[in-house]
């Protein structure tokens, strides 16, 4: 049995659509960051070859959860006789454009690649990832990672130290409502892996979803505010070493010298939605953003507001992770 294995989410720090091949499926590039929220598993070893699930997932059917598929496709893939009971916990919220359910199905297949002794290669097991999701595959390559193709092709990249914080209004996004809409952008240039990573900011490029999603389910128009005047509020009145910090970097990025002190935080949805996020500095930066938006909720119920009243499911402060927990599970 192995208990307590965890299946991180993740952030888009961009998103850009290149162009859709001929099958439908959509070309992408994209950065993928582990974040330190997870949803945990516990799986059971069975010997009678049967794949279940101990606890059902609200709003998830048998048929549609993700790591009993996972767990089918490796047992398949591999000619194991051996069943799993599998309990899963969620916290990642489902719609949210996080990769609850492709972490929880990579995290079926690297754990269950260990409990039934299979020996699959990384590569194998993203190969598999694969026939789930799109983003099955870098939960399973495990590092911070430029995605190209439709999210399959992936470079780790190194990226500073950053907190995040996570907000999801009451909305949750269907991922192929959003490609689907005509007015989606298809045709955004292709950028180079140095492109991002010369760039002074966080505010690197964009996430090509948002404005579809936005139109959609206009209660993420409503986060994306709540968490614009939170930055600014914080930022505002930051505390003085950040902004002596960044008015030396202005001064130094003039000169093409110092990007990193140039940081400012900036709001952007994740994936297809619906949740949002603020890049963050530091964990200090993030938890003051956060408390914003807090009383920035409680201050707009009082008043009545009926745009910003509904506030949010979760709002969350959490650090990134330089790279997933499960990265040396997978011995190759």
């Amino acid at each position: 049995m192995l208990y307590d294995v965890p299946a991180p989410a993740k952030v888009n720090l961009f998103l850009h659509i290149v162009g859709r091949r001929a099958d439908g499926y959509h070309l992408l590039q994209s950065v993928f960051q582990f974040i330190d929220q997870a949803d945990t598993l516990h799986f059971d070893r069975r010997a009678d070859g049967r794949i279940s699930r101990s606890v059902d997932v609200p709003g998830v059917a048998e048929q549609d959860d993700l790591t009993l598929r996972a767990a089918r496709a490796l047992q398949q893939a591999a000619g194991v006789s051996a069943g799993v009971d599998i309990t899963l916990i969620k916290r990642i919220p489902t719609g949210g454009g996080l990769g609850g359910g492709s972490s929880d199905a990579a995290t079926t297949l690297i754990a269950l690649n260990r409990l039934w002794g299979c020996g699959l290669s990384r590569q194998a097991l993203m190969d598999i990832g694969l026939t789930l999701g799109a983003d099955v595959p870098v939960f399973i390559f495990g590092q911070t990672a430029f995605a190209e193709g439709v999210g399959e092709k992936l470079t780790a990249v190194e990226v500073p130290a950053r907190a995040f914080v996570v907000a999801q209004p009451h909305a949750s996004v269907p991922t192929q409502e959003i490609f689907r809409a005509e007015d989606l952008t298809r045709d955004s240039n292709s950028i180079r892996i140095t492109d991002f990573l010369t760039h002074p900011s966080a505010a690197f490029g964009r996430n090509d979803l948002e404005s579809v999603a936005s139109r959609l389910y206009p209660e993420i128009r409503t986060a994306i505010r709540v968490l614009e005047r939170s930055v600014s509020a914080v930022l505002a009145t930051g505390d003085v070493q950040h902004a002596g910090e960044a008015e030396e970097g202005r001064q130094e990025v003039g000169a093409g010298s110092n990007v990193e002190a140039s940081f400012v935080p900036v709001v952007r949805m994740s994936g297809s939605g619906a949740c949002v996020f603020v890049q963050c500095r530091d964990m200090m930066q993030a938890v003051q953003i956060k408390q914003e938006v807090v009383r920035d909720i409680h201050a707009t119920m009082q008043v009545g507001s009926e745009s910003d009243a509904k506030g949010f499911r979760l709002v969350q402060a959490c650090p990134g992770l330089p790279e997933h927990p499960l990265l040396n599970w997978i011995a190759n």
